[in-house]
């Protein structure tokens, strides 16, 4: 809010300034090529130039207590130390190198906090350059990028250490505290390339959605996976717990190799359940494609079905029929599934709708991949969860800031997307939870509010 006021309060000057005519010489010297905006020489830089100065003086002041030239001051002051001149100082800013008179003091004690001593960058650039890494460039792009727009050549080395020096928050992040309860939670993966030793491995980056007693969907962690089955899924839920996760209802997730195993070991009283859009597409998998609109009609009689028995009587018929006699890896891929599917056919229509698929997830995913796919591959996993993490935060950004120009416009003028994970509210979760209420009382109720 406070970055709204300034905005326009910044905003109302320039049109003062522009209507009152102030800027008329300025506009013309800039049509005529006289003066650039940017760039080395520059207007705005030159303006930071002056700010800077101007800012860096006034903590001289403070710092000794007197103004410059104050001599009356000064001698009340009874202060020693005073000014000794200046040292050029040449910084990179985002509007390009900006060459900065740093003023400096007899003893040496003054410690300026506009320009921080061996600070070659202000603050802002950092953060364009951790935009665009989030964005999906790579370091070497950002380094053409840099010195092409704004005349600033940083080296490779010193990208990767700005965008590195995320990886404390990211850190920070996947250690925090969570909820006790989650009524729901969603698990997906994408795929990464990541080099290990002298080979470059295909890894699954996992990531774990909770939907909250408020039906809120919160991005929980994301997990590089080293190795296959039950010790990483052990790991994941060992860390979860470790950060206050006391139980979980329902784990949707598509057929992860060891992660019922690992839930029933940290959540005895956690149901499994296999994604059913996953579990549809990959009994699809081999049917030829004219057959494929009849077979989808013809599975949809099992996971609408009232109960399991129905749906056993379901499959059957299918399996017995012309087309499943034709695709019998379809049969085969819901008969491995099914101890895994059938508890979704325990609950009512309202809460089936929340669990019947890992979407939630897979649209995050969709985004993520637009911004990974620059990437032939990452030197460690480190590096896919810092990227992985910064294109999250990067897209609830831009979605904010696509929402706040929106603001106050009629519905159907509205066209910005909505929150994609963090604040998003479940749809139906109300009528959902209500249900799983009644089925868990003793679990659920407790954690009403």
């Amino acid at each position: 809010m406070v970055n709204d006021l300034s905005n326009e309060a910044t905003n109302r000057l320039a049109q003062e300034l522009r209507h009152s005519g102030a800027l008329a010489d300025l506009f013309a010297r800039i049509d005529s090529g006289e003066m650039e905006l940017t760039g080395d020489g520059g207007l705005i830089p030159a303006l930071i130039k002056t700010s800077l100065e101007r800012g860096l003086e006034a903590e001289m002041t403070s710092h000794l207590g007197y103004a410059n030239g104050d001599r009356e001051a000064k001698g009340a002051s009874g202060a020693v130390n005073s000014r000794n001149g200046s040292y050029q100082k040449r910084v990179a800013t985002e509007v390009g190198p900006v060459e900065v008179s740093i003023p400096r003091d007899r003893d040496g004690s003054f410690t300026p906090r506009l320009v921080p001593k061996g600070s070659r960058r202000l603050g802002g650039l950092d953060d364009m350059i951790i935009s665009l890494y989030a964005g999906g460039m790579t370091i070497r792009e950002i380094q053409w990028h840099l010195s092409q727009t704004i005349g600033t050549d940083l080296s490779h080395e010193t990208i990767s250490n700005i965008t590195d020096a995320v990886l404390e928050a990211v850190l920070e992040w996947q250690k925090r505290p969570l909820d006790e309860f989650y009524p729901v939670m969603y698990l997906d993966a994408i795929r990464v390339k990541v080099r290990d030793g002298s080979h470059v491995r295909s890894k699954a980056a996992h990531i774990a959605i909770g939907v909250d007693m408020d039906g809120v969907k919160h991005v929980l962690g994301i997990w590089v996976q080293n190795n296959e089955g039950a010790s990483f899924w052990a790991s994941v839920c060992s860390n979860l717990r470790n950060r206050g996760v006391a139980d979980v209802l329902i784990v949707c997730c598509d057929g992860l190799t060891g992660l019922p195993e690992a839930v029933e070991a940290t959540w005895p009283k956690t149901i499994v359940q296999t994604c059913v859009a996953h579990l549809i597409r990959a009994s699809m998998r081999f049917v030829n494609y004219q057959d494929r609109k009849k077979v989808s009609a013809a599975l949809r009689p099992i996971y609408t079905a009232v109960d399991a028995d129905a749906a056993t009587e379901a499959l059957k018929a299918f399996a017995a029929s012309e087309l499943g006699a034709k695709n019998p890896a379809t049969v085969s891929t819901w008969q491995s599934a099914w101890d895994r599917f059938t508890p979704f056919l325990e609950f009512p229509p309202e809460l089936r709708r929340v669990i019947y698929t890992t979407n939630a997830i897979e649209s995050l995913n969709y985004q993520l991949r637009k911004i990974s796919k620059n990437r032939g591959q990452f030197p460690n996993d480190e590096a896919a969860v810092k990227l992985l993490w910064l294109g999250i935060c990067n897209i609830e950004d831009k979605r904010a800031t696509e929402r706040q120009r929106n603001k106050g416009k009629r519905g159907k003028n509205r066209k910005a997307s909505g929150r994609l994970i963090q604040g998003q509210v479940t749809t139906n979760w109300k009528q959902a939870l209500a249900q799983l209420a009644i089925a868990y009382p003793d679990r659920v109720n407790p954690h009403i509010h």
